[in-house]
């Protein structure tokens, strides 16, 4: 019995994959344009942010820093307890990579002073935004919180500078409109370049807080904050003092003068 050909079959099928398989070319051999929702076809992904780590906190901060801002460490004799004082307090925290902060607490013959210091590397998930472009929101938000003061007409734009002002007068959040408008109460406005405001001399961008509140019925707490983003990190420093009581009230612009001192170091520290 004569066998039939399937050969002619075969061929046909083998023509139609192929014409499948091309059917995606111009009359010309070139590739057409990708269709719509095309998975192959990305956006770049944004910049990752310059730093990928951060410093150790408790050892960000040197001692002649540390001797300046909390002056009860150089008042402790004993050589150990002095030591452990320098060594601060690691806040706690679940990813060092993300987030670090130190702690410190000493206190002096005429007030107990306070430091912290935050490190926070901003890192953004959105493959269309850029780590920078995110600590730069984050950033916005605390400032926004801070809750600035517009800057007096007769200060100094952004006070670019380090404060100059020898005046003692401090500024108080909490003093009311009428308060500032007696002068049978002796008030008077603070000098401008010791206002709460942007600095804008220190990293990419940063702001100075400064706030007084009473502790108790004889002795007032001052509080400068300090925050500055340089790239995806941002810093932010919290000094506050409260004096004994026959200590009156802490000085602002040394309080801000120190702050802001430590704040170009870790800014001089980064870019290292």
């Amino acid at each position: 019995m004569q066998r039939k050909a399937y050969v002619p079959g075969i061929a046909v099928l083998l023509a139609a994959g192929l014409a499948a398989c091309t059917g995606g070319s111009g009359s010309d051999g070139t590739a057409a344009d990708p269709k719509p929702g095309d998975l192959s076809v990305s956006t770049p992904a944004a910049q990752p942010g310059k730093y990928r780590t951060l410093p150790e906190a408790c050892a960000a901060v040197s001692h002649d820093s540390l001797d300046s801002l909390l002056p009860g460490i150089k008042q402790i004799t004993d050589q150990n307890q002095r030591d452990k004082a320098y060594e601060g307090q690691a806040t706690l925290t679940y990813d060092t990579d993300r987030r670090v902060g130190c702690g410190w607490k000493v206190a002096s013959t005429d007030a107990t002073d306070h430091l912290l210091v935050d490190f926070e590397r901003v890192v953004s998930y959105d493959n269309a935004v850029s780590d920078d472009s995110r600590a730069q929101d984050v950033y916005a938000t605390e400032e926004t919180a801070a809750n600035l003061p517009a800057p007096s007409d007769s200060a100094t734009p952004s006070d670019t500078g380090t404060p100059t002002a020898t005046s003692s007068a401090t500024p108080s959040t909490s003093a009311s409109p009428s308060a500032s408008a007696s002068a049978s109460a002796g008030a008077s406005e603070p000098p401008a370049d010791l206002q709460p405001r942007k600095l804008s001399d220190l990293g990419d961008e940063a702001f100075l807080n400064d706030k007084l509140n009473s502790a108790s019925s004889t002795a007032q707490q001052r509080t400068v904050t300090v925050v500055f983003r340089t790239s995806n990190v941002i810093v932010r420093i919290e000094y506050a003092e409260q004096p004994t009581a026959s200590s009156g009230t802490p000085d602002s612009k040394e309080m801000q003068d120190r702050a802001r001192n430590l704040a170009q170091k870790l800014v001089d520290r980064l870019n290292d």
